[in-house]
């Protein structure tokens, strides 16, 4: 059976390949790919032979390694299971997790969660899993109704920050970015403000704003500037999750005056700091996210068909990919619709 699928096959190149794709085996599913969603930071770093993209590999040459497979937020139909398979059955529709972007996948059974709630399209679910990125770390920093909330950086994962941390109770929610159509899009979603850091008066707005600072805070830019502009804007005993992934570590904290003195928390909240199967409170496994995602979705606490901006058919890939390497200002849920093949 063959399969055709995105690669990333020299740095900023992307191509539409063709490949076999192998049966599935012991719990797993082969799924036929609706749509898959792009996750701009993850898959830019990828694609521009950024060497620091995979926390567990210890690199120690200064070559990136080619082809790169990505494409980890997407949603199909079940095909074929292979054996022991009891969570999902063919003609099921779900969420895959940690495929790529291809016509088929070949998945572990966890990784494909069911899509229980009629009213959500395979489009809008192919955005569950980038979606789990946020939600982990709004739950990471513990908020409680009534506290304020700071998310830094407005690309696709603090859009979704935003609507969580406004579903979850917390007032003021302030969104910060310095692009004004993103901050006019956090304003839509429902931040109560939206700032730009790069006014001088940023971090005294958000203390008049909340009071005397935010209570959390979510750093989803990955820039050292931008966890020290979130920490300037905290208030004492304040907790911060860095949800971005800081690739560079080109800067410099003051720990004692902005995190010692004032009691701050710095949590780490890279995916996979995330229990494999078992939830418990404050961290949650993926199926259980996923399924809390469609659960805030069909109750209409969060907007995902606000997300998606682009549709593309997959043979376009070259030319979207090419914009994601170089336009300073890739759009927000970029898709690919795989039955434009």
């Amino acid at each position: 059976m063959k399969t055709k699928q995105i690669v990333f096959t020299a740095k900023n190149t992307a191509e539409l390949l063709e490949s076999e794709i192998r049966e599935p085996e012991k719990n797993e599913v082969l799924i036929e790919m609706a749509f898959t969603t792009i996750s701009a930071g993850t898959e830019k770093a990828n694609l521009t032979g950024n060497l620091n993209v995979n926390a567990s590999e210890k690199r120690t040459d200064t070559t990136p390694h080619f082809p790169r497979y990505l494409g980890y937020s997407g949603a199909g139909t079940v095909i074929k299971t292979g054996p022991g398979v009891t969570k999902v059955k063919p003609g099921d529709r779900v969420a895959a997790a940690f495929g790529t972007h291809s016509s088929f996948c070949v998945l572990p059974e966890e990784r494909a969660i069911p899509i229980r709630q009629e009213e959500i399209s395979l489009s809008e679910a192919s955005l569950a899993v980038i979606a789990t990125f946020p939600l982990a770390a709004l739950r990471k920093v513990k908020p409680e109704i009534g506290e304020s909330a700071l998310v830094m950086g407005l690309g696709i994962l603090g859009l979704f920050a935003v609507q969580f941390a406004r579903t979850a109770g917390l007032v003021p929610v302030i969104a910060a970015d310095p692009v004004a159509s993103r901050r006019e899009f956090a304003l839509l979603l429902g931040a109560d403000f939206a700032l730009d850091p790069t006014q001088p008066d940023f971090a005294d707005t958000v203390k008049r704003l909340t009071g005397g600072g935010a209570n959390v805070a979510i750093e989803v830019t990955g820039l050292g500037k931008g966890l020290d502009q979130a920490l300037d804007c905290m208030a004492r005993f304040g907790r911060i999750s860095l949800l971005g992934c800081t690739r560079n570590s080109d800067f410099t904290i003051d720990y004692y005056r902005k995190i010692h003195y004032p009691g701050i928390t710095l949590i780490g909240a890279h995916t996979n700091a995330r229990p494999e199967r078992e939830s418990h409170p404050n961290y949650w496994a993926y199926p259980d996210e996923i399924g809390a995602i469609f659960q805030l979705a069909a109750g209409k606490r969060i907007d995902l068909k606000k997300m998606i901006h682009e549709i593309h058919s997959p043979q376009e890939a070259p030319e979207v990919f090419r914009r994601l390497a170089f336009d300073k200002d890739f759009p927000i849920g970029v898709q690919f619709d795989w039955s434009r093949l």
